[in-house]
Parts: C-alpha cells; structure tokens; sequence
C-alpha cells in the first residue's frame, strides 16, 4: 500500500449544531442562543460548538447540550424524565463558505422534549431562550431579534439547519411514536393532540384524533388515573405505548 500524507489534505474542524424543540404556550419553540463571540457576535444562533478530538459524535452533541442549555441526552428508547431529552442525528452541513474562520462541517442533531422552564447559558452562548419556531424562519420580516430587537437572520446557515429539522419532527410524528417526547410521562389524548397541532401547524378534530391515536396498536398505554389540570371533567391519562412505528400513520391534514 503506498504511503499515505496527510499533509496533501487540508485541515477542516467538524461541529455539531442542535435543534432543540419543544412545545411551548401551545407553540412548536426552539432553543435558541446568543452568541457570545465573534463571528457572528450578539446574533442568535443554535447551540452547538466543536467536537473534540476524543470525543463521539453523539457524545459531542449530548456535551454541548448540557453545557449550553443544562438540558441532558437521554437514550431514545426510554422515556425523557425531569430535564431529559431525546436526540437524535439531523443531517450533515458542508458548504465551503457555511463559516468564516476556516472549513467548518457541522453535524446536526435534533433534540426533543417535553415543555420546560427557561434553558440556562453557557460555553460561548452569553444568553439562551426558547423562541416560536415561526418567528425564527420568518424570512419576510429579515428572521428574528428577538424582544426589542432589530430582526435578523440566524447565525451560520442555521435557518437552514433548523427548517430541516422541523421538517423531520413534521415527518417523523406522522409514522412514529415520538410525538410523545414532547409529553410529560403521564398525559391526556388533548395534551398530545396540542403537540400534533403545534408542530404541524394546524387544527385537528378532537374526536377524530382520540379515535385514531386510541386505536392505533401499540401507541397509547392507559396509565389508570386521571387528570383535571385541563379543567372540566376528569380527563384518561395514558403513557407511551411499545410501538415505535404507527400502523396505520398519522397522516398530516393538507393545507
């Protein structure tokens, strides 16, 4: 085998970048941070930072999450609990250009979790928050500021990273159980409905969601008690069934 040089190649860095999604106030949201060093200095952007030379692409996007966020990785064939989250891998971005400092490719994830409280800041991100997904990629109006800010467009090309990842918690909730980990472990068959409709964007008919989601083998679990945090009558609570895969699927309505 000849020798191999690899100095004949040029040196490029590899990040990961993560969209965090949850729903919010009956709004699809994502985490978003500020930066807090240059380029892009002061502009939103995802969190997200560079793999370490030891370090696993999924091990580098569960680091930076818990850094940035204090959010934690969970496995995702177990039920997020407290501050936990799902994660799974996005999508590669490698355009020449997508970072001023050098050659840069980033390997985004998509994290998922239930609602929760404001996210803390960390690594280079002086200041993070959760933002309407439809205000983030709001190309109209120049992208997003944020409360009294001028808009302007995310960091990088993380309006990029960020459409596609909303694209896939869209796709994905139609044939997959994960709808679910944007619910707490115990939830009623409203609460899951406002999940579809947050995340796809749409009004969904409530008896014909119950029909369908309760009779769809495998998808819901009654957890034997019941719940009046809606108001009104005592709703069924029901946890994550075995099925991660929907049998029939959960089409999306047209619009």
């Amino acid at each position: 085998m000849a020798p191999y040089d690899p100095s004949t190649f040029p040196p490029f860095a590899v990040t990961v970048d993560l969209v965090v999604l949850t729903v919010r106030r009956h709004a699809l949201c994502a985490l978003v941070v500020r930066r807090g060093e240059t380029p892009f200095q002061g502009r939103w952007a995802l969190p997200g930072g560079f793999v370490r030379t030891d370090e696993d692409l999924g091990a580098a996007a569960a680091r930076e999450l818990a850094e940035e966020t204090g959010l934690c990785a969970h496995d995702p064939t177990t039920p997020a609990a407290g501050n936990g989250a799902h994660l799974e891998q996005l999508a590669t971005y490698g355009d020449p250009g997508r970072d001023p400092r050098m050659r840069v490719v980033s390997v985004a994830h998509l994290a998922l979790a239930p609602d929760l409280p404001a996210p803390r800041a960390g690594g280079d991100a002086n200041s993070a928050r959760w933002a309407p997904v439809e205000d983030l990629l709001r190309p109209e109006e120049g992208g997003f500021g944020g409360e009294g800010e001028p808009s302007a467009s995310l960091a990088f090309d993380h309006a990029r990273i960020l459409g596609d990842g909303v694209e896939r918690a869209r796709s994905k909730i139609e044939y997959s159980s994960l709808a679910t980990a944007f619910c707490p472990p115990e939830f009623t068959v409203g609460e899951l409905r406002r999940v579809y409709e947050a995340v796809w964007g749409v009004v969904l008919d409530p008896r014909n969601f119950h029909r369908k989601v309760t009779g769809t083998p495998g998808f819901l679990v009654p957890s034997g008690g019941t719940t009046t945090r809606q108001g009104g009558r005592p709703a069924q609570l029901f946890r994550a069934g075995s099925a991660t895969v929907l049998n029939p699927p959960m089409l999306r309505p047209e619009i």
